[in-house]
Formats: C-alpha cells, structure tokens, sequence
C-alpha cells in the first residue's frame, strides 16, 4: 500500500525528472515555476513545498544527473587495465553524446549556471573533486607520473571536449584518445622502467 510518504518521494522525483528535462529543452534560465508545475502535472504550490525555490529544484536536479554520469563511469575507470585503457573508456563515453543531446545540454547549461551561482559552483565542483580524486587514485596505482595533474588535466580535458561536440560534431573517441593518450602514455612508461 502506498503511503503518504511514497507518494510525496514520487512528486519530488517528477520534479527532479521534469526539471533536468527542461533545463535540457529551455536552459537553466528560462525555466520557471509554472513550467515545472505544468509539465510534472501538479500545483504550482508543489514545487517549492518540495523544493522552496526553482534554483534549489534546479541545482539538484542537475547535480543527481551529472553525479549519476560519473557514477556510471566510475566501475569501468577502476577495472582499466592500464592509463591506455582508462584514457579510451573516458573518451569512449563522449561518443554517446553529440553535444544537442540532452544529456550534454544539461551538463553544458549546468556548467555556466555554476558560474553565476556559487551554491550550484561549490556542490558541482565537489562532484568534480572526487571524481578526479578518483580518478588521481587509479592512475597512482598504475604508476603515472604526477597522478593528480594528469587526472585534473584529462578530466577537464573530457569536459572540453563534450562542450566542443555542437560545433564539431566530427570530434569522436578515435580522433581525441591518440591524443590524450599522451597525457599518460610517457610517464607510464618511464614508471614502468623505473621498476
């Protein structure tokens, strides 16, 4: 049986679905209340009884979709077999997005909102510190050289790229993993010798 509970989890959930939609469909920006209310099917009172403000319903949202992406990825950067690898599945995974879709529009929306919002900048750049921490652990482990500058590099780097994907939509995995491969490609090898 349902409970009240449930069914308010379910609301907030629509208004998480519905605004990373709409950040997506309109840009942060233009999404407002009535928008959110009218496309999640509830009263316009329901969004900010769950949220307080369409911001906070915003940065949310789009916070639980990009954490997701980089939860998604983060189980095949740790089973790399090696920097080369690692450096092939990141770039890989931009080969699902051609910069108009939606995922990229909300990553692309929420990076410039994150430059006017510092709530948003603060909590997004968290996100971003651990993956990269994340990612400077496994690359210590695989013995690159300057772990955490590799990882800061590649993983802005990764972000450059999918911002580039609406104006050169050619730009896919075989064209940018030669080249960042070389970001971890000597200092691998030369740890390697020095073992």
């Amino acid at each position: 049986m349902e409970t009240t509970a449930d069914r308010g989890r379910a609301v907030r959930q629509k208004l998480l679905d519905t605004a990373a939609e709409l950040i997506a469909e309109r840009g942060w920006a233009a999404v407002s209340t009535r928008m959110l209310a009218d496309r999640a099917g509830v009263a316009a009172g329901v969004v900010h009884y769950h949220f307080g403000s369409v911001p906070a319903l915003l940065r949310q949202a789009a916070l639980a979709a990009i954490g997701g992406m980089l939860d998604q990825i983060a189980p095949a950067l740790q089973a790399a077999g090696g920097p080369d690898e690692l450096v092939a599945l990141m770039a890989g995974a931009l080969d699902g997005y051609d910069g108009t879709d939606p995922t990229s529009l909300l990553f692309a929306e929420t990076y410039l909102a994150a430059a006017r919002d510092a709530e948003l900048r603060d909590a997004l750049g968290e996100q971003v510190r651990r993956f990269r921490r994340s990612l400077a652990d496994r690359f210590a482990a695989q013995r690159v050289a300057d772990p955490e500058a590799t990882a800061a590099v590649l993983a802005a780097a990764i972000d450059g790229v999918m911002l580039h994907r609406p104006l050169a939509p050619g730009l896919t995995a075989a064209d940018v993993t030669p080249v960042l491969r070389r970001l971890v490609a000597p200092h691998s090898e030369r740890a390697r010798k020095d073992r």
